[in-house]
């Protein structure tokens, strides 16, 4: 997962390949608490681990749930609809909409002391026509802050059955769904009703709350829209084991990107046709748009159809969350897209339909919006732009609101014909419920190699150019390259398969070279996954290395090698000539020096901490004369790029270095 503070999407061009979905957040949730509900132990398979299931399994094992976690695979033993004890619970729902409602119903029918609270945003998250409907039924809940929203304190009820429950269906569906998993609890003797007032929206949503009530046992009537009966007797019973579906909300930006991007199609694997979350019907709306889909029982492939897209007029009460993709979608149209029936967009994870607007805008766009509505019109999309394209692309720095599907929907607007990037700020906000989505979708989009951008850091031995490039490369979400440890890599891996270093086996060492499985975390050296750290950095690997460096066909593979490391989103390499001879249009070099005297003693210091004996004047000594070999090889030696800027870190301390080079490198950018 990206943790940077913003990520820099190059402009994109294609995508091809194949995408696994994460499980449903929705049913995710749904699951772990109907789970916690049941007599006995539920194993629940392909669960989505996101920051909103972190939660409710957070909830579930302060309530004295047994709770055993093993990869996606989650075994739950239930309460058997009581709690165990009555001390006081405080719990933490962050921003998890699909928790916090369902457990607020579920505890306050079993009655305790409980306080529910979350961050800033969940207290902004109206909860009102939930708990008027609970009191209604003779729970007991308090307001700890403004009325109608949490924080809430939960008591002892005292449960009144005898008329039907109201609950307003126009604001959020999680209202219905909270009181039609909680009040099975409390319907051992008699039938329990709930009249919906209003119209109900977000029905898929509902949907997919019965189907899985009827996996644990309870067969709710549904009278139309507006009545739900849950019979006498209802008592939750564990399916034993139960299997999450793909998330089809998540689908709906890997639909969109097979309908944008030129190349072979995407496959979406996880979720299918058969689906019984409402969102799947989001690829009704985007073959309306002119994508080509098709589909079986647990994927999809898509692929451009009609370009531009069409646009389209759509009320979106169906697909709620999905139809925000439908916005960016509509960038790329030949004509305006008016979506309707949105209102809930307002008191989502943010203001949905403020934040959908002010971000196109920020592209470029011209967008109008209503209390319900918001139409969008489309940008030039190359040669195809249609008459109605209003405005100009602009590179763009995304405010994401906290609100993971403003995030992946607005990555999308990275294909642009205008081939210019767009910054994603806070891209961790996806781990909400699609922690992997910026890696799954570098994993299938691609750019023109020279739309990926190169940070370059040369510099002498000991300079500190390998800490300090590992840092930026953290701090921007992009690959690292460390190519000093290529060659000790290489010559590591060639004596592991039983070769010889020297030139009669030059040709297969440069084969090895070629596809040498080497990756670099931090400082750390991975080759096939296995740490390689010490075994290269020790002086017996460094003699090595010199030994494959001085074979022509090696030197020529490690670059290729080299080369190869300039993937999505962006690289950041360090050596003695990345910016001279490996990647000479790179967007940023720099020369990193410091002076002999403060290399020898911070390598002094090293080899002391790790055990090694060392003379301070011996290491000076051996810099300064490797620095001359350096300068004065006959191929690449050791010089600063005509362009690069030059960074002296004898008196800064690593957190300087990296500043400044942030702040070079934020110079450079398009975005204002």
């Amino acid at each position: 997962m990206f943790a940077t503070a913003f990520l820099d999407i190059p402009a994109l061009q294609g995508a091809s390949g194949t995408v696994t979905l994460p499980g449903s957040k929705s049913i995710s949730n749904r699951v772990l608490l109907l789970s916690a509900l049941c007599q006995g132990t539920t194993v629940v398979h392909d669960l989505l681990d996101s920051d909103d299931t972190q939660v409710m399994l957070a909830a579930l094992r302060q309530l004295g749930c047994g709770v055993q976690v093993e990869g996606t695979t989650v075994t739950i033993k239930g309460l058997g609809g009581q709690l165990s004890h009555q001390k006081a619970i405080t719990f933490f729902m962050g921003n998890a909409g699909t928790a916090m409602r369902p457990l607020t119903a579920a505890l306050s029918v079993l009655g305790g002391d409980f306080t529910l609270q979350g961050v800033p945003r969940m207290h902004e998250r109206p909860i009102g026509d939930l708990v008027d409907a609970l009191r209604e039924l003779g729970c007991r809940i308090d307001y700890l802050g403004n009325e109608g929203f949490p924080p809430l304190h939960i008591g002892q009820p005292s449960l009144k059955l005898d008329a039907p429950i109201p609950v307003r269906g126009d604001v959020s569906s999680q209202f219905l769904t909270a009181l039609l998993m909680a009040l099975p609890l409390a319907a051992q003797d008699r039938s329990i009703t709930i009249e919906v007032v209003g119209e109900l929206i977000s029905k898929p949503y509902i949907e997919i709350t019965l189907n899985l009530l009827a996996r644990f046992g309870i067969d709710v009537e549904r009278q139309g829209w507006e009545r739900f009966v849950i019979p006498a007797g209802s008592r939750y019973q564990s399916p034993g084991t139960i299997h999450v579906e793909a998330d089809a909300s998540s689908a709906s930006y890997f639909i969109a990107l097979g309908a944008i991007a030129q190349g072979d199609g995407i496959r979406v694997n996880g979720v299918g046709a058969d689906s019984i979350q409402g969102d799947i019907r989001f690829v009704e709306a985007a073959e309306r748009m002119g994508a080509q889909v098709t589909s079986g029982p647990n994927w999809l492939q898509i692929s451009r159809g009609a370009w531009p897209l069409k646009g389209i007029e759509l009320d979106c009460n169906h697909i709620p969350d999905a139809a925000m993709t439908l916005a960016v979608m509509a960038l790329y149209a030949d004509g305006p897209t008016l979506l309707r029936n949105i209102a809930s967009w307002r008191v989502k994870e943010t203001d949905r339909i403020v934040a959908m607007a002010a971000e196109c805008r920020k592209l470029g766009a011209t967008v109008e919006e209503g209390p319900d509505w918001l139409r969008i019109h489309p940008l030039p999309n190359g040669p195809f732009t249609p008459p109605a394209a209003q405005g100009q692309w602009q590179a763009a720095s995304i405010h994401t609101y906290d609100d993971h599907r403003v995030a992946m929907c607005f990555s999308l607007a990275a294909f642009n014909a205008a081939k210019l990037p767009v910054r994603i700020e806070d891209p961790k906000c996806v781990a909400k419920t699609f922690p992997d989505y910026f890696e799954a979708l570098f994993s299938v989009a691609t750019a023109e190699v020279t739309q990926i951008p190169v940070i370059c850091i040369d510099g002498p031995t000991a300079s500190g150019k390998g800490t300090l490039a590992s840092r930026v490369a953290a701090q921007l979400g992009y690959h690292y390259l460390d190519s000093g440890a290529l060659y000790r890599v290489t010559a590591h891996a060639a004596l592991q398969a039983g070769l010889s270093l020297e030139a009669a086996d030059e040709s297969r060492i440069a084969e090895l070279a070629r596809q040498l499985p080497v990756h670099f975390e931090g400082e750390q050296v991975l080759l096939g996954g296995e740490d390689v750290t010490d075994a290269i950095r020790s002086e017996h690997g460094g003699m090595n290395a010199s030994k494959v460096s001085v074979l022509p066909a090696v030197r020529e593979a490690l670059v290729q090698l080299q080369h190869s490391f300039r993937r999505l989103p962006g690289l950041l390499a360090d050596g003695r000539d990345m910016g001279t001879v490996i990647f000479p249009n790179s967007t940023l070099k720099v020369f990193l020096t410091a002076s002999a005297a403060q290399r020898a003693e911070r390598r002094h210091k090293q080899l002391i901490s790790k055990g090694f004996s060392a003379n301070i004047n011996n290491l000076r000594a051996d810099l300064e004369a490797r620095d001359a070999r350096d300068m004065s090889r006959s191929v690449a030696p050791l010089k600063p790029a005509q362009d690069a800027l030059q960074l002296d870190n004898s008196s800064l301390t690593i957190e300087a270095s990296v500043e400044q080079v942030m702040v070079w490198w934020q110079s450079r950018q398009v975005f204002g």
